[in-house]
């Protein structure tokens, strides 16, 4: 796997200790190698059936215990950093690759997620050099307030800009911080995935200001209803599983400030951010997000690089981890050689400067005429 041999550890601040393997739950019983055993007697397409419920549970069980995830969650450590005026605010964030770099790449998770559902990215990732910083953020109950205390983390880290990549309610976030930081800019691109540009789409803004009051149960019930039903292969299964791992992990408050934020009454100004480079990915399988929603980020960002995949459901960087981390290989190739550049200069192949060059020399060209 790229990147285990450029991973050290940058700090010795509060490591993760490793989970122990989750039981199946009762929805997927153990049941299923009595049921295979007991298939010897029935005919064959029924034993085929139950060796692929088998094999499907099993695989489902990869991600938490992969020794991918659990050499991560051993080298990378788990940084807490409070940089607002109440202790309660606490971001925390994996920060692995060159810290020479000053203009990194920063991941948003979504509702559900937190900094470890980014770990194949970081793992990649800073395999090919680049500096990568995956974080969770803290209870916030409204979008400037947010965007508040995402500018003073970013002062606390000393960057000036920053290319973010965001999913589903991370993207959003990601382009009210742009939006916020207009005037003085903090984010250099985006990458979009899954994400929206309207709150308007969940049809829950008259419900926004009441999540506070939920019980987390409701809650968790409540994000769980946008995850993929039906049928899914493995590798889809498996991430939808670890993603269920890392809702159980969120609080009351962390899940009802989040949906909050994703429900409140907000849309992108996009003249505000005409300037940041971005790049949308999408899937074309079953997801959160209804083909309407897509198509207005199309119209949002008319010049924008669109990136599809033909399946992936909600959490493409994790079941198509190969296809997506491409995806933000080519999106940042566009600033190697630059200030912004996103990657350690010594990994960066001669040939691919050159063609940089040229590239900006015939855009300037271009822009001159």
């Amino acid at each position: 796997m790229h990147g285990r041999s450029s991973l050290r550890p940058v700090m010795t601040t509060k490591k993760t200790k490793n989970t122990p393997p989750k039981q199946i739950p009762p929805s997927r019983p153990p049941t299923l190698r009595m049921r295979n055993l007991a298939s010897r007697s029935c005919d064959k397409g029924a034993r085929r059936s139950a060796e692929t419920e088998t094999t499907s549970v099993q695989t489902m069980e990869m991600i938490k215990d992969s020794p991918d995830y659990n050499w991560f969650r051993s080298t990378v450590p788990l940084k807490r950093i409070i940089v607002d005026d109440d202790d309660s605010k606490v971001w925390s964030l994996y920060d692995a690759g060159p810290k020479s770099i000053r203009c990194p790449i920063i991941f948003f998770p979504p509702v559900s997620g937190t900094a470890e559902v980014f770990f194949q990215q970081m793992l990649t990732l800073t395999g090919w050099g680049y500096r990568v910083i995956s974080l969770q953020y803290p209870v916030y109950w409204d979008l400037v307030e947010f965007c508040d205390g995402f500018r003073k983390l970013l002062d606390h880290l000393q960057l000036d800009k920053v290319h973010v990549f965001g999913a589903s309610l991370g993207g959003f976030l990601a382009q009210k911080f742009a939006e916020f930081t207009c005037k003085s800019p903090r984010v250099h691109s985006l990458i979009l995935c899954n994400s929206f540009s309207d709150t308007a789409i969940f049809n829950q803004t008259w419900t926004a200001n009441s999540f506070w009051l939920m019980p987390a149960f409701m809650l968790k019930k409540i994000v769980l209803g946008n995850f993929s039903k039906g049928p899914v292969d493995p590798k889809m299964a498996s991430a939808i599983d670890f993603m269920v791992d890392r809702l159980e992990s969120l609080n009351q408050s962390e899940l009802a400030s989040r949906l909050t934020l994703n429900c409140q009454n907000s849309y992108v100004e996009p003249h505000r951010i005409h300037d940041v480079a971005v790049t949308i990915i999408d899937v074309f399988d079953q997801s959160a997000l209804s083909l309407e929603a897509k198509e207005e980020m199309y119209k949002l960002f008319p010049n924008a690089r669109r990136a599809h995949l033909k399946t992936g459901g909600n959490f493409p960087y994790l079941c198509r981890s190969a296809d997506v981390n491409l995806f933000i290989q080519v999106h940042l190739r566009q600033f190697h050689g630059t200030r912004y550049a996103a990657i350690n200069p010594v990994m960066v192949i001669a040939e691919e400067l050159e063609v940089q060059e040229c590239h900006m020399k015939t855009c300037q060209e271009s822009d001159e005429q």
